[in-house]
């Protein structure tokens, strides 16, 4: 089925993650887990206890602030996707065992913050997707979910329920906002939670957004849960359901598959393989899509892989103009498909150490354009 190109919103997104900010992910900010045996926001504020309060509160205002959203906006990015954990709100939430003997461990304040950082999108001009990061008992087992290695949120009604409050508190306390443009009811749900359960919870959340953002201004989006879009087909649709929003995320660096990729081949998949489902989605599904996670990170054989190919001279190592090349050439490869999209959101605006993954350490490093404006 193609949709009638008149009920597609008409705004193209051009955007970046503020990710390790707000939801922390240890191999983003190593610093500040220095030290310590924990492996994810949880653990950090279990194993920290009282102290974690300071240490986070310097993190939240130190890690991202105003002139990161005003450069931003002078260079063309006119979108953000800001992650944000379920205890977002302070200390209403349902305990899981992960908890030990603390029955509320999560730093309070983030809401504050998030409130500034809507503020900066306001003035800058950047529309704010905001994502319901990590869910209530883990819905993936990722450090981004809250929990490694748990995925109990599909288990425990009170978990679902707090999620789909946590949407709504979102939904109500930024309804008047400018930037407000979308709303993400789950990051990355795991691949084998249910289908149903995931179409359940997203209709609910729909209908719980909506009590406050209409569908002419805000957008509800939903993951695709590492499953095809046929999954979805039919689901949440015009006329009775408006503004639903697909979001997908792609990288070519966690498979083996993609492991044994040189850089030609990273190149073909995103030019080829990308390409061709970005036009059977285009073409068969009922909703526009984001890219809502990219970047430019690939396994670091990638480089050894291209000197171990045939030359006319001898190379020992590739030099840094060819480093260069091969993440232009990555980039514009994935930006080539991306931009057939509704949308696409850079993984993310800032680490401490992975610069392939750092929309600003990219940008400098001229693997990514300097300027996206139109």
């Amino acid at each position: 089925m193609m949709l009638n190109p008149s009920k597609r919103p008409t705004q193209k997104l051009r955007g970046v993650n503020l990710g390790g900010w707000l939801v922390l992910e240890k191999w983003m900010t190593p610093s500040l887990f220095e030290g310590l045996q924990a492996t994810d926001e949880t653990s950090y504020c279990v194993e920290l206890g009282a102290a974690a309060e300071r240490a986070l509160k310097t993190h939240w205002q130190q890690f991202i602030t105003r002139t990161d959203f005003a450069w931003l906006a002078s260079i063309g990015i006119n979108a953000v996707r800001i992650p944000v954990g379920h205890w977002i709100f302070g200390d209403d939430y349902p305990y899981h065992p992960a908890y030990g003997e603390s029955q509320q461990p999560y730093v309070k304040g983030g809401i504050d913050i998030l409130d500034q950082a809507i503020v900066w999108a306001e003035k800058y001009g950047l529309k704010v997707v905001l994502d319901l990061h990590a869910a209530p008992g883990c819905q993936n087992g990722f450090d981004n979910g809250g929990i490694l290695n748990v995925c109990d949120w599909p288990t425990n009604p009170l978990y679902i329920d707090y999620s789909l409050a946590v949407l709504e508190r979102l939904a109500q306390r930024y309804q008047h906002s400018s930037a407000l443009h979308a709303i993400e009811v789950l990051n990355e749900p795991r691949w084998d939670i249910a289908t149903d359960i995931l179409k359940t919870y997203t209709q609910n959340a729909y209908h719980r957004i909506r009590k406050y953002c209409s569908a002419d201004q805000v957008a509800l989006v939903f993951h695709d849960g590492f499953r095809s879009f046929h999954e979805y087909q039919g689901f949440l649709m015009e006329p009775t359901l408006s503004n639903v929003v697909f979001d997908m995320h792609r990288y070519q660096c966690f498979t083996q598959e993609d492991l044994d990729l040189d850089i030609y081949g990273h190149v073909n998949k995103c030019v080829n393989d990308w390409k061709q489902e970005a036009d059977d989605i285009i073409t068969h599904f009922g909703h526009p899509s984001y890219i809502g996670e990219w970047s430019l990170g690939l396994d670091l054989k990638t480089e050894t892989l291209w000197q171990h190919d045939v030359f006319d001279y001898q190379l020992e190592t590739i030099d840094d103009f060819q480093r260069t090349l091969l993440y232009k050439s990555y980039a514009a490869a994935q930006l080539l498909t991306f931009e057939k999209y509704l949308g696409w959101f850079f993984w993310s605006y800032k680490t401490e150490t992975a610069s392939a993954w750092s929309f600003k350490d990219c940008v400098k490093n001229g693997w990514l354009p300097s300027s996206y404006c139109i």
